[in-house]
């Protein structure tokens, strides 16, 4: 059985997509993007972008009722590799004993010129 995951503490999808599935005991959530959910607006500030990218990753996570330590994979897409080590070290507070899968690819363009896009699957908590 498929479950949409909806909540207000990230933004709303910018597209016909949802901010997460849960099927079969895992949570796919959509890319997130550095938008603050209150307004809408698209946080440029490298630094300040990738802490509210995972925060609602976070966010939608929580609301499906699983927790970051629950996260197996996550992708990152960032539009300027060269910010890799300034992502490296803001990521890893969010991530210090439990560390997931994951990968990170340079792209040309993301939706609303952002920085950075964060994609995830978590499992469900039993």
């Amino acid at each position: 059985m498929l479950r949409t995951i909806r909540t207000q503490g990230a933004p709303a999808a910018v597209g016909p997509y949802s901010q997460a599935i849960e099927v079969n005991g895992f949570v796919y959530v959509s890319g997130q993007l550095p938008l603050d959910p209150s307004t809408g607006e698209l946080i440029t500030d490298f630094e300040k972008a990738v802490k509210q990218t995972i925060e609602n990753v976070i966010h939608v996570v929580t609301a499906s009722g699983s927790s970051i330590d629950r996260v197996v994979k996550i992708n990152v897409y960032l539009t300027d590799m060269s910010r890799f080590g300034t992502f490296n070290e803001i990521y890893s507070t969010y991530f210090e004993d439990h560390r997931p899968a994951r990968a990170v690819v340079e792209v040309r363009r993301l939706p609303k010129d952002a920085p950075l896009e964060i994609e995830a699957v978590a499992v469900t908590l039993d």
